[in-house]
């Protein structure tokens, strides 16, 4: 199993060498980091810390991955989506791609729900969260706890989705789209720290 990273990041200098450093090597062929119009130096720590960089200069969560997925060498047959800000802990990888190795999942989503350290989900995440996911469960029958960036996909069953979101409904257009397409979906807990830095999404009125 041929597994490729993609890390969307805008302004997580301060954070993304401690996620590449905790990244399990052994378990990851191709870690690509999108500079999402970064201004603080964030390219240069991922080159430093040995992932691609790709470029994408203009702001939006799904515009990055998008850019990040074209990059991905056609030999990855697994997609893992981390974000940046070292709130996700990359050693909890392999729990993450058991699933697909295992025959089991085309997708997995890390729930944060249950091991999230305090503070670290935002009131408005939470909330938005079970409003996303009881929509899915109505629309689909499909039942999800969390809408978790950290997550694993087949490469094969990602094409098939078609992702086209370019902003922050990208996690959600995965997870609906996985639904109507008939995938096997799985979630699996995973631990969720306090992110250093500000939220790009959840930390602003807009996002």
């Amino acid at each position: 199993m041929q597994v490729g990273m993609v890390i969307p990041a805008r302004n997580e200098a301060a954070a993304l060498g401690r996620v590449l450093a905790e990244i399990p090597r052994a378990l990851v062929r191709d870690i690509i980091v999108v500079d999402n119009g970064s201004t603080d130096g964030t390219a240069a720590v991922a080159r430093h810390g040995g992932a691609r960089v790709v470029a994408e200069p203009i702001p939006g969560y799904g515009r990055a991955c998008l850019a990040g997925l074209s990059a991905l060498s056609p030999s990855m047959d697994v997609v893992v989506f981390l974000d940046g800000d070292h709130s996700d802990d990359p050693a909890e990888l392999q729990a993450l791609l058991a699933p697909i190795a295992d025959g089991e999942a085309d997708l997995v989503i890390g729930s944060r729900v249950y091991r999230a350290e305090p503070g670290s989900l935002t009131l408005q995440q939470r909330l938005g969260n079970r409003l996303a996911c009881w929509l899915m469960r109505r629309c689909f029958g499909v039942r999800y706890t969390d809408l978790g960036p950290f997550r694993a996909i087949r490469r094969e069953a990602l094409e098939r989705l078609h992702m086209h979101d370019r902003a922050f409904g990208w996690t959600v257009e995965m997870q609906a789209k996985a639904a109507r397409a008939g995938l096997r979906i799985t979630e699996v807990s995973v631990s969720y720290r306090r992110r250093i830095g500000r939220s790009k999404i959840s930390g602003t009125l807009r996002g």
